[in-house]
């Protein structure tokens, strides 16, 4: 479950990732374009200090683009290359954004999903005291496990950042399952990340 606030963010989840995303090698779409939110689904940090976040968006010209994100309240120790950003919270105060993959809260989340066939968390909104549902404008499934990894295998999580495509073979490494999402014309789903292992 996440629990969402009613607050204003300076800068806005869009605005900051409008600042950071055209820089990345996996964008694209014209760069000097207004990104264009398309959906978005959270999972649950089981501590409950991290707030994982995917953004679907997308830029004029483009495909939409996956960007997973973290919002922490103090920055991550190590992750300094991973720092999209920081954000004013009005209810929570600082707020410091990081690209997921960089995040270890997000790829035990995902992978977590991916094993467990889970999935997006439930949303919630807190108004007056009260927790409102949140209707989701994304929802997402884990494959579950396809098959067993070795003991010795190291798992790795691919992010799809254009949903749908498929990341380059690897004969080093074997599949695992994936992780698949639909939302406003996406009816069908796509894969957004997939989990092998290497030995």
């Amino acid at each position: 479950m996440a629990l969402l606030h009613q607050a204003q963010l300076t800068p806005s989840k869009l605005e900051i990732i409008q600042s950071w995303a055209p820089r990345q090698p996996w964008f694209e779409g014209d760069v000097d374009g207004t990104l264009e939110s398309v959906g978005a689904f959270r999972f649950d940090d089981p501590a409950g200090e991290v707030g994982i976040e995917t953004l679907l968006v997308r830029a004029p010209g483009g495909p939409i683009l996956q960007v997973p994100v973290t919002y922490r309240g103090a920055p991550l120790a190590g992750a300094e290359a991973f720092l999209i950003g920081t954000m004013q919270h009005s209810v929570l105060g600082d707020r410091w954004v990081y690209d997921a993959q960089g995040d270890p809260a997000y790829v035990a989340a995902a992978t977590d999903a991916i094993r467990s066939g889970a999935h997006q968390a439930e949303q919630f909104i807190d108004i007056d005291g009260q927790r409102v549902t949140r209707e989701p404008t994304a929802l997402v499934t884990g494959s579950g496990i396809e098959t067993d990894a070795p003991a010795a295998a190291v798992s790795r999580l691919t992010i799809l950042r254009v949903p749908g495509t498929q990341h380059p073979a690897d004969a080093t490494t074997t599949h695992l399952g994936t992780l698949t999402g639909t939302w406003a014309g996406q009816p069908e789903p796509a894969t957004l990340a997939t989990l092998d292992f290497t030995l």
